[in-house]
């Protein structure tokens, strides 16, 4: 099925490209068909000769890429939190997290905000994303870092959110500069955070072709925010997107693949990825993104 498809969506992009090629110094007619022929070594596995047929070579930059995709207006740090909790323990760790995250968001003393903060509905379960911003960048994350160490209610929540946790990780993030800020939001509704992990070398290229689909994929303004790693798993894309419900989901992705450009951002970017997961997540209470 999806060798299928993927050969499918190649077909259609190889013939734009037939379409666009013009007559060379080494004689090729004008007036005859046009023939791409793409080769791999014969040593290379199959499943290496396949992703041969796709993957674009890279060129080496000379910055790195977060000065590059990052927003230059702003110095916006993001914190993305995953924290598994015990089973028994999930209304009581949510009822912590309402009664505690939103009086530090809320507090001018520290310069950051929670963007949105969820269980995950479908994917891992018995789980909580937050979302942090801070405004100024690392000095803002060290600045709240430091104060609340010294904030006793803090350290109270986190006192007791360790007897309810099986683990956590976290990662720290930047905004793609072509992607929205995360606003507020009224709801109901539902949350898809895709995550992927690119490989390695290939984070300029995701940006760019990001940087057309973004468009296509604000038709019912379905987009959130997307971000890229600095600290944590290196090479992770997070792309949060809204949606009334899962039927919403299902029609807004599926009428994406009726507008222009689409499959060829699907085509050159599928190579890209190393691993990719979805969840469907379900905004807390107190969330900013309702």
């Amino acid at each position: 099925m999806i060798m299928g498809t993927l050969g499918n969506m190649a077909t259609r992009v190889l013939q734009r490209v037939g379409k666009g090629l013009k007559q060379t110094t080494t004689g090729l007619p004008t007036n005859g068909p046009v023939t791409v022929t793409l080769r791999s070594l014969s040593a290379f596995r199959e499943d290496s000769w396949f992703k041969s047929l796709f993957v674009r070579k890279v060129d080496p930059r000379k910055d790195a890429h977060s000065h590059l995709l990052a927003k230059k207006e702003d110095n916006n740090l993001y914190k993305i939190q995953f924290h598994n909790v015990k089973p028994e323990c999930l209304d009581a760790y949510n009822k912590l997290c309402e009664d505690v995250l939103p009086s530090i968001h809320a507090d001018s003393e520290y310069p950051c905000e929670l963007v949105g903060t969820w269980n995950t509905w479908y994917g891992e379960q018995d789980q909580a994303v937050h979302l942090w911003r801070y405004r100024g960048g690392y000095p803002a994350l060290t600045e709240v870092m430091n104060k609340l160490r010294q904030n006793k209610a803090f350290m109270d929540y986190r006192n007791e959110r360790g007897k309810m946790l099986l683990s956590r990780r976290n990662q720290l993030l930047r905004e793609f500069s072509f992607w929205n800020e995360p606003v507020p939001r009224p709801g109901p509704n539902i949350y898809e955070l895709r995550s992927y992990q690119l490989r390695p070398g290939t984070m300029i290229e995701w940006g760019n072709y990001w940087a057309r689909a973004i468009e296509i994929r604000q038709q019912n303004h379905e987009a959130v925010g997307g971000f890229f790693s600095q600290i944590g798993n290196l090479y992770t894309v997070h792309h949060l997107w809204a949606y009334k419900d899962l039927q919403s989901r299902e029609d807004t992705r599926n009428a994406a693949w009726q507008r222009e450009g689409w499959d060829e951002v699907v085509y050159y970017t599928v190579p890209l990825i190393q691993h990719m997961e979805s969840r469907i997540m379900i905004p807390m209470k107190t969330s900013p993104l309702k």
